[in-house]
């Protein structure tokens, strides 16, 4: 009890450590100026394999890539995992050196809301009534936002489908989350290291034009890339998925806050109810998900105790019953596990 109780606390560290790192990331990269976004976004994938690659290397994970170079279908999802999340780095890291922090918090913001439209659409997925209400409302805020900012807000939109998209690509690759991003970044690896080549015969490469420190920020991208993925892995098999879900808000909070009060971005009357309406959107779809999962303990439990009441009678019958009575056990002890883990 002990021990469990002790992994809760240290997944719910890890958790906060990683949507934490994912927050606060928008002060690191300028500091990686004068390098251009598109130079950023090529460090970041050169950089991401080698950081991920010694991490496999050390754990001794390398059993996962002969079956993807079996699986076709597998290398081709990786391939368009690597495309999407390409665009989603690029376009985060030009928000953010080009004052955009608000507007890019607000696609992780509603990149839940996007997601569950993407299962209806994709997935034929039925919603309940609370999350269609819960889209409505997001549906609603980008409106009050596009007449706010007198545009569609395309980088929050571009940043929530984008990764909407990867997260339903890498479902079906089914692969752990260092695994996956070793596989993204080695499709990545040659065309970015190619750029930096081509930038370097050029003549405007800034890797090593700046200064040691400039130079070893650029190798950093990689570290900053791979340390809240190893936070997050560590948090995901330590805590309940309801309690991710919570902290997955953390990132965007963040970001928002930094955008406003550390960039002093500006924030009219309509922003603020646009974000109010978003806010909104999250707070049904998080009241929904916490009574959904509250339901499905109290069907477990309830399952449970039926089954042991069933059993019950096995163990005080006749010798002729006792095999009977270890199975009836043995059954009752498996899923009565399952909740506690």
């Amino acid at each position: 009890m002990k021990t469990e109780k002790n992994d809760g606390r240290a997944g719910l560290l890890y958790g906060i450590g990683a949507y934490g790192m994912w927050g606060l990331v928008p002060l690191f990269w300028p500091l990686l100026k004068p390098a251009g976004a598109v130079e950023i976004l090529a460090h970041r994938m050169v950089w991401s394999l080698v950081f991920v690659g010694a991490a496999l290397i050390a754990l001794r994970r390398w059993g996962w890539t002969a079956e993807l170079v079996r699986s076709p279908r597998k290398l081709g999802l990786v391939a368009v995992a690597a495309a999407v999340i390409t665009v989603n780095w690029g376009l985060y890291i030009w928000s953010v050196n080009t004052g955009h922090v608000v507007e890019a918090s607000l696609g992780y913001f509603i990149n839940p809301l996007v997601t569950i439209a993407l299962g209806v659409l994709v997935l034929k997925e039925r919603l309940r009534p609370a999350q269609w209400a819960a889209v409505g409302v997001g549906f609603s805020a980008v409106l009050v936002l596009a007449v706010g900012y007198g545009r569609p807000p395309w980088i929050s939109l571009t940043l929530a489908f984008s990764f909407a998209v990867y997260g339903l690509v890498k479902k079906k690759v089914n692969l752990g989350g260092l695994e996956s991003l070793a596989a993204e970044t080695a499709v990545q690896f040659l065309p970015a290291l190619g750029y930096l080549v081509w930038l370097g015969a050029q003549g405007t490469l800034a890797f090593g034009t700046h200064g040691a420190g400039h130079t070893a920020l650029l190798a950093a991208t990689g570290l900053v890339t791979a340390a809240p993925l190893v936070c997050f892995g560590a948090a995901a098999i330590r805590v309940p998925l309801s309690t991710l879900g919570l902290l997955q808000y953390l990132a965007p909070t963040f970001q928002f806050l930094l955008g406003v009060v550390y960039f002093h971005e500006e924030m009219p009357p309509e922003r603020w109810a646009g974000f109010s309406l978003v806010w909104l959107a999250l707070a049904i779809l998080t009241w929904d998900a916490l009574r959904t999962a509250r339901k499905s303990r109290a069907a477990v439990e309830a399952a449970v105790s039926a089954a042991r009441t069933e059993a019950a009678p096995a163990t005080t019958a006749p010798a002729t019953g006792h095999a009977g009575g270890e199975t009836g056990a043995t059954a009752v002890s498996t899923p009565s596990a399952h909740p506690g883990r």
